[in-house]
């Protein structure tokens, strides 16, 4: 007879204890929950997807070119012109009537949501040249009109403004190429971020 302990009867080397296959497989399976958990957290969070559905529904009754969707991040809600739909003057930075009542539509939906999360408005143009002299180039227009929107929200709809933030991105993150007019009206876009907060330790938020 040979001993278990031989060498010989595992040619790697000597055999682990029974239970530690047992443990490795459990402690991968809990790696993977927790990483799962982690990238639905937003899409488990319940205000979150209601707000979704609304802002989906007034898009779809307003006939509003974008889309809404969850991620692992937040809420993203793109707005993009379309056709004789502009959301901001020609060259400026000031609201058109019409987006001050898209706006004023969305707004019941994105306030609810600043109780927990903080909401970024982003600015997008295409990249025809700014003619004004108000705007150097087309990352001033765009931050100029995601200031403009975030003013609004908060003079106009009480948002809070500790909660609220703009910044503009130009001509550099377009969805479409700046080739034809349809594309460059997908790329004038206003985006709002509702952005998950990481969630605070006991002892932060007990000071």
């Amino acid at each position: 007879m040979i001993d278990e302990d031989d060498p010989r009867v595992s040619q790697i080397g000597h055999p682990a204890p029974a239970w530690l296959v047992n443990y490795a497989d459990l402690m991968t399976e809990l790696v993977c929950f927790f990483v799962i958990l982690y990238a639905l957290s937003a899409a488990l969070n319940k205000d979150i997807q209601k707000a979704k559905t609304q802002v989906e529904d007034v898009m779809k009754n307003e006939k509003i070119s974008g889309e809404a969707k969850v991620d692992k991040e937040g809420l993203r809600i793109s707005l993009s012109e379309q056709g004789q739909l502009a959301f901001f003057e020609s060259g400026r930075a000031d609201i058109t009537p019409r987006m001050g009542e898209i706006l004023g539509k969305l707004a019941p939906s994105l306030v609810n949501l600043t109780d927990k999360n903080d909401i970024i408005v982003e600015g997008h143009t295409d990249n025809i040249p700014v003619h004004s002299g108000a705007f150097a180039s087309n990352w001033e227009l765009s931050t100029a009109r995601a200031t403009q929107v975030v003013r609004f929200l908060v003079n106009q709809k009480r948002f809070p403004p500790s909660k609220m933030a703009a910044i503009g991105y130009g001509e550099y993150r377009p969805i479409a190429p700046n080739n034809t007019p349809d594309n460059r009206a997908k790329n004038r876009r206003v985006v709002f971020f509702v952005k998950n907060l990481p969630a605070l330790s006991p002892s932060k938020s007990e000071k």
